[in-house]
């Protein structure tokens, strides 16, 4: 069988939410294999992983095997999932836990990378339960098109990465002083000349920060949320 896409999951906790995300990837159409990395979870949520690794067949990764540094460990996810990615010459893309895609999500990622024009990046917007825009695209319009090129950052909540941006950007050299990469990595995939673009339609359902809840202060008591991100070092983009 062809492999067409490499899928990665990161996990931290918030077994519930991860339960849906490794599901609905199980059940998406595409020929594609899948990594779940956890990344210092709790017992509880190990022992589903360690469940539904048997049960569905993706490989599940342990990253206390691989470095002592605790949670979050994204620019190590990275910089592994690119190597894979890279030795199947496949693009990647990046799932979040607390994502649910849609059956056809990575097929329709895989289509826009066959019609766009030098594509670096492809998210697809999120939404609500109730299928509204939601954060981190809360203010996203609408528009006839079902994709198009954006100059916005785009999350690593549903994105691919493509091989051709793989290819030269190494995600060794990324900032470790950093928790999260989406912007960079946004940002860095225009300044090499490739193009991002943002899937409108057919959007995946995203629950908020469920496996950091702490974050949630930054709508409900903002004050509080960035002297908890200074004080403890948290969030840092």
């Amino acid at each position: 069988m062809t492999m067409d896409a490499l899928l990665v999951t990161p996990v931290k906790d918030s077994p519930e939410t991860t339960r849906r995300t490794i599901e609905a990837v199980a059940a998406a159409s595409g020929n594609f294999e899948y990594l779940v990395f956890d990344d210092f979870s709790g017992p509880e949520t190990r022992q589903l992983l360690r469940e539904e690794s048997t049960k569905l067949g993706f490989t599940l990764i342990d990253l206390a095997d691989h470095t002592s540094n605790p949670s979050p460990n994204y620019k190590l996810v990275l910089t592994m999932a690119q190597q894979k990615a890279l030795e199947y010459r496949v693009p990647l893309i990046l799932i979040e836990s607390d994502v649910v895609i849609r059956p056809n999500t990575i097929t329709g990622l895989l289509e826009v990378t066959r019609q766009a024009v030098r594509p670096g990046l492809i998210g697809v917007i999120t939404v609500n339960e109730q299928g509204e825009f939601n954060f981190p695209y809360s203010n996203v319009r609408k528009e006839a098109t079902s994709w198009s090129e954006t100059s916005r950052s785009l999350s690593f909540c549903c994105t691919l990465i493509s091989r051709e941006f793989l290819d030269v950007y190494d995600f060794k050299g990324l900032p470790s002083q950093k928790d999260w990469f989406d912007i960079h990595i946004s940002r860095q995939s225009r300044k090499l000349r490739f193009k991002n673009y943002l899937v409108r339609e057919n959007g995946v359902l995203h629950l908020p920060h469920s496996s950091r809840p702490w974050k949630q202060l930054k709508y409900t008591h903002p004050l509080k949320y960035y002297f908890y991100k200074l004080l403890n070092h948290r969030d840092r983009i």
